[in-house]
């Protein structure tokens, strides 16, 4: 039944702005089913709305997502070696040369548009937002008419729809720049050819829906989906448990606070009161998720919030993929979608596929000292040296543990391989080169960089062949609501000074971070005021939320790109010394030497890059809407 409604909508669904707004968006007709049918049951209505989450559209010759997962940062990774949300920025390259480094250097094809926009095969993001927009606002409309339903599930329903309207906005915001802010169905008789709100007031409007869907969820008793900690059926995550891949109201005070944290940034504000509005939602979020039994997981079990369980008690809204073998390549039918863009064909046994996620050395020196010493700049690491805490002969010892549980470094583990480290070194003797396992070069895949990305990688492999528990997708967990406190309060009342009604400051809410991480406190160098506060936030928010789909925006709204994709990505070279080494400069063995990768993977940086292009078609279509600039 299910599929016959979903076909039954979706016939003719066609695709981007003129042709959402004036074709499926909201003037085309529902067919084939009356409103008795689909509209007053119960499970005929969550079959129709249910789309949201897992709709299909027949492409070619399978049904293609089109739904609310395309914008999912980790399922945004998950297809055909193409990219990540951070292998188009600085945090890392690409073992294989893919579209990510033309992304990257400034060359948006409309090939790369496309399979941003409408291409089933891909990640059809703007589809897939517009279709879930339209969804969401149809089940608003309607959810009154169901009469086998109590109030309560009418409620979850509404605040679901939301929520759902909401993220499709936020979604098509940060990756297109403001829209219209569609809140109605349009008929055929409506006017379709809108103008684009003003960045403040598309977040302004994108808070106050999460605001609502809170509101609805409270009503309804999800606030959160499953019961506390040591009740019966706590962290039951599947259709038949809590079905936690529904959002709750967690994450709509959660989201509330994303989207005032992005209004109130350079890219976004207008100045006024943003800050304060964002520090007090922040709170609110932060105090809702505690007070209903969130915790930030003790350290050894902080990788679980993205493999080995489908959610943990430090989420506040996951999407779990279930348990996957080493190797999956196949989601969602299609074969274009799996680990490819995440590991490197080093890892899948592929000589000529799979890219690879290779942190750059740009993104390891956003990780401390494990004594608190930043090392971002060559003047850092100097100071450290001196304290005696670093050693660029032996530059992962005395680390923040987030960097051993987030990259894959030169000796680090690396089960089943050989004596079970990651060997990415060269070696030379007679004037020829050997390399090591993990850098072998006869895969297209292997790292330029001398990294490879851990934190999603649960030691699966070809040298380790299982299934995960679990693969998961942490959309928000509880971390990112201290950090974002500590970024509005900072902004609005300084490092040490709590927002009204807050027990903590900016300070001590990085610090509970940190303190997670074994690391130390900030240090009070960098907490005498907001300026000298405000680098430290950002690289926590780096290191902490990497690879979880957020620098890519956070550099955006920060404004920080000219300076980001003005630099120089280097990588690091590790050369294996021969007997006889200077054992006093050279402690580990090693010869480590910073080097800038190749130019053509370098970052560019044009004015454009903020937003994506729409495809020329629709450009040319766009009168009131005014399109994105080319690039």
């Amino acid at each position: 039944m299910k599929k016959i409604i979903i076909l039954l909508l979706f016939a003719g669904v066609s695709l981007f702005f003129t042709s959402c707004l004036k074709k499926y968006l909201d003037k085309a007709p529902e067919q084939g089913l009356t409103e008795e049918q689909i509209y007053t049951k119960l499970d005929n209505f969550k079959a129709f709305f249910d789309a949201v989450y897992a709709g299909t559209k027949y492409v070619g010759t399978a049904w293609d997502d089109f739904n609310i997962k395309t914008a999912f940062p980790l399922y945004f990774g998950l297809w055909d070696q193409k990219y990540t949300f951070e292998s188009v920025t600085d945090a890392s390259d690409q073992g294989r040369y893919m579209e990510g480094q033309a992304w990257k250097s400034g060359n948006m094809s409309e090939t790369i548009v496309n399979k941003m926009t409408y291409d089933g095969n891909r990640r059809p993001i703007l589809e897939s937002m517009f279709t879930i927009i339209r969804i969401s606002n149809i089940a608003l409309r309607k959810v009154n008419k169901i009469d086998d339903a109590d109030d309560a599930a009418k409620n979850d329903l509404r605040g679901q729809a939301y929520f759902i309207r909401a993220y499709g906005h936020f979604t098509l915001m940060n990756l297109w720049g403001p829209m219209p802010y569609l809140d109605r169905a349009l008929g055929p008789n409506d006017v379709w050819d809108i103008a684009r709100l003003s960045k403040h007031e598309c977040l302004t409007r994108i808070a106050q829906d999460f605001d609502s869907s809170y509101y609805f969820f409270n009503l309804a008793g999800k606030v959160r989906r499953d019961p506390p900690l040591g009740v019966a059926g706590h962290l039951q995550y599947g259709p038949t448990g809590y079905q936690m891949h529904r959002p709750n109201g967690m994450a709509a005070s959660g989201f509330k606070s994303r989207a005032l944290l992005y209004r109130a940034s350079p890219l976004n504000t207008e100045g006024g009161t943003d800050w304060q509005e964002a520090a007090d939602a922040s709170w609110q979020a932060l105090k809702v998720a505690l007070d209903n039994g969130v915790i930030l997981l003790p350290m050894v079990d902080r990788s679980k919030n993205y493999y080995g369980a489908d959610v943990t008690d430090e989420s506040i809204w996951t999407f779990s993929y279930g348990n996957l073998t080493w190797n999956n390549g196949n989601l969602t039918g299609v074969t274009n979608c799996g680990f490819a863009s995440l590991f490197n064909g080093i890892f899948g046994a592929s000589t000529g596929s799979y890219s690879g996620v290779c942190p750059t050395q740009n993104f390891v020196d956003k990780y401390e000292t494990s004594f608190g010493e930043p090392l971002n700049t060559q003047a850092d690491r100097d100071a450290s040296a001196a304290a005696g805490h670093y050693n660029d002969q032996n530059p992962y010892a005395n680390r923040d543990s987030r960097l051993a549980t987030d990259i894959i470094t030169n000796q680090s583990p690396c089960q089943n391989w050989a004596s079970n480290k990651a060997q990415i070194y060269y070696s030379i003797s007679g004037g020829k080169v050997t390399y090591s396992e993990l850098l072998q070069q006869n895969y297209l895949g292997v790292t330029r960089t001398g990294y490879y990305m851990r934190k999603f990688w649960f030691n699966n492999s070809t040298k380790n062949q299982v299934s995960s528990n679990g693969f998961a997708d942490p959309l928000m967990r509880l971390a990112e609501l201290y950090l974002n406190y500590a970024e509005a309060a900072n902004e609005a009342y300084g490092p040490n000074t709590p927002a009204p009604g807050a027990t903590l400051s900016a300070v001590q809410a990085i610090n509970a971070v940190r303190t997670r991480a074994g690391m130390p406190n900030v240090s009070a160098a960098f907490t005498g005021g907001t300026d000298a506060f405000r680098p430290r936030i950002k690289n926590e928010r780096n290191i902490e939320l990497s690879w979880e789909g957020h620098y890519y925006f956070d550099i955006r709204r920060w404004m920080d790109l000219q300076t980001i994709m003005s630099s120089t990505l280097v990588g690091m070279d590790i050369e294996k010394l021969a007997a006889g080494y200077d054992a006093i400069a050279f402690p580990t063995g090693f010869r480590h030497t910073r080097k800038p990768l190749s130019q053509d993977r370098q970052v560019a940086w044009k004015p454009q890059m903020y937003y994506l292009p729409f495809n020329n078609a629709d450009n040319l279509k766009m009168t009131k809407f005014v399109p994105n600039p080319v690039w």
